[in-house]
């Protein structure tokens, strides 16, 4: 048998153990693994307030966009000298001061550039205030009782200095839904 016929042969035999144990015996594990008493209730990611849950409507805040088409996760492969690029975030800054009801210049960059991921549940303190009219408006609820509830949702930097102040929108979009 020639040596390049049992290389392959070879390849082959560790392609088909690599995919059963990679492929199967490792998530049958870790599913089971979860199962156990004590480490099923925690197990699922129920309740989570670190995936970005869109809401439709106008009686939500958004989140960023989207690069992904959910329930997929991952960027585009699109940059700032993309001329498409340039076309959709220019087409996202036009509809998001339509639906706010202020001026082009007043939208925040977060609320037109995608997130990577599509899963980040955060958007930056501006683009919050920027909502809250049309979110306490849609909801028959006061501008200050909603702007409360944003504060509330705001994370500061940690230590003092380290990342950025951000808001969390799916724990934000829950206490509405919860009455505060």
């Amino acid at each position: 048998m020639s040596t390049l016929v049992k290389q392959t042969l070879a390849g082959l035999r560790l392609l088909l153990v690599l995919t059963v144990i990679t492929g199967v015996l490792y998530p049958a594990g870790v599913w089971a693994l979860s199962r156990l008493p004590g480490l099923h209730d925690h197990a699922e990611a129920v309740d989570t307030t670190l995936v970005g849950v869109p809401r439709e409507g106008d009686g939500w805040f958004h989140l960023r966009p989207s690069a992904a088409t959910l329930p997929a996760s991952g960027g585009s492969n699109k940059s700032q000298v993309n001329s498409d690029y340039d076309r959709v975030v220019a087409d996202r800054r036009v509809e998001v001061a339509r639906r706010e009801g202020v001026a082009e210049d007043r939208v925040p960059q977060d609320a037109v550039t995608a997130s990577a991921s599509g899963l980040d549940p955060h958007i930056s303190p501006a683009y919050a205030d920027l909502q809250v009219p049309r979110v306490a408006r849609e909801r028959g609820l006061s501008e200050r009782w909603v702007r409360k509830l944003v504060a509330d949702h705001t994370s500061r930097r940690g230590l003092g200095f380290v990342g950025e102040v951000t808001v969390n929108v799916t724990a934000l979009n829950r206490a509405l839904t919860a009455g505060g």
